[in-house]
């Protein structure tokens, strides 16, 4: 099944007293790069996250984060001793300057007291993560699938975009096949006539060698290899893109193979028919190598 290397999945969950929110998403790449940006608190998640990915994606620039919040009525907060007893220092001074200037002070009530800065101490309580951790493992799979099937959902019209640009260039090499045909005959006299002439000019020449290097000539203007070969890339390419596994990294290959051959023809094109016909395989190859670099 081919599967495009970019896709994207979000999802949410709970556990009194935390609330939390998943994003994982993926870019081209060379390889299978995972990068996470998840609490470092939670012991044992990171290689969860490293297992789960790996298990079903091959390919990809792959970024995993997850957002935590906790719910801080479940810890309540819990008064600062130190702090409250600075605070009602600081509060006795004010009150007793304020008695020998004849200053009548409204007294600070407690809402007033504890809002002071670091009274009510809400540091984050400690916990023990172990149900947390099983929660958040428990969901990758699902989000991991989730993922992989927009990935093979995009890879899908990846295929057969390709597969449109493969039967243009089958449609090209049988237009290639038939004017070399068309043009063989034509070719042919085309050399006997050189051979003749240079024959009847020439009284020191070699008519083996002169036979040799036209036939050489010959050889190197038949472009039915190439042709033959591009037939069998078609192919290959199709075959790749029908497979169970990831082949990306094969069709990449496999398109440079393509361009070979269409430069080799077009370098051995010898009538502009045939070069139109090479130039045009050069661009469709472009267009379909530009998808195949996205596929995993």
């Amino acid at each position: 099944m081919t599967k495009s290397m970019t896709g994207f999945a979000a999802a949410k969950g709970a556990l009194a007293p935390w609330t939390w929110t998943w994003d994982m998403r993926s870019v081209n790449a060379r390889g299978l790069d995972i990068r996470m940006r998840v609490p470092d608190w939670i012991e044992g998640l990171e290689p969860a996250i490293r297992k789960a990915v790996s298990e079903r994606i091959a390919r990809g620039n792959v970024s995993v984060s997850l957002k935590i919040t906790r719910d801080m009525e479940e810890g309540g907060a819990r008064l600062n001793d130190a702090a409250l007893d600075q605070a009602l220092s600081l509060l006795a001074e004010v009150e007793a300057a304020a008695k020998l200037r004849g200053v009548t002070l409204t007294p600070a009530t407690a809402v007033q007291v504890t809002g002071m800065r670091g009274v009510l101490d809400a540091a984050p309580v400690q916990d023990d993560t172990t149900d947390l951790l099983a929660r958040l493992s428990s969901e990758l799979p699902g989000l991991v699938a989730d993922f992989d099937r927009m990935r093979a959902h995009e890879g899908a019209e990846l295929a057969r975009i390709i597969e449109g640009q493969l039967a243009a260039l089958e449609t090209l090499v049988a237009e290639a096949v038939t004017e070399a045909d068309a043009r063989r005959d034509q070719q042919a006299e085309t050399l006997r006539t050189a051979l003749a002439r240079v024959m009847e000019n020439t009284e020191v020449a070699d008519p083996d060698r002169v036979a040799q290097e036209l036939a050489l000539i010959a050889v190197k203007s038949d472009v039915r290899e190439e042709l033959d070969r591009l037939t069998a890339h078609v192919a290959q390419a199709r075959s790749l893109l029908a497979a169970p596994e990831p082949s990306g990294r094969k069709l990449d290959f496999l398109m440079q193979e393509f361009n070979r051959e269409a430069n080799t023809l077009c370098s051995k094109a010898g009538f502009q028919a045939l070069t139109r016909i090479g130039l045009d395989l050069k661009a469709t190859i472009d267009q379909m190598r530009e998808q195949v670099q996205n596929i995993e």
